[in-house]
């Protein structure tokens, strides 16, 4: 039997406490502005390339596991200029470049996120 499972990942869920403030800090990280709204009152989706999307979920915050491994990771085209920008930011940066392909950061919840040169 052939699988019904798709290889593709449609939507990446993301736990945080306030989603207001986790629409904004998300929004500013990746410079994009949404029309999207805040659904059922804790579920805000962003829709990134190629039909992905993250969904930030408060609903789901107490349930999470604090990890210091990424949950998965954005791409860039150029590293060194990807890492300054996050600095500028003032988001807090986890790693100095590892191998000039990738470093972490830590979102306003706690939840660790690479930037990788693919």
């Amino acid at each position: 039997m052939k699988s019904p499972v798709q290889t593709m990942v449609g939507a990446i869920f993301i736990p945080v406490k306030d989603i207001i403030k986790a629409k904004e800090w998300y929004c500013d990280l990746l410079n994009i502005e949404t029309p999207n709204e805040i659904i059922t009152d804790h579920l805000f989706v962003i829709d990134l390339d190629y039909d992905l999307k993250v969904v930030l979920d408060s609903k789901i915050y107490e349930k999470r596991i604090i990890d210091d491994v990424p949950l998965f990771h954005f791409n860039t085209s150029n590293i060194e200029t990807a890492y300054k920008y996050v600095q500028l930011k003032g988001i807090e940066v986890l790693t100095a470049i590892q191998h000039h392909h990738f470093f972490n950061i830590r979102d306003l919840d706690g939840n660790v996120l690479m930037i990788c040169e693919c």
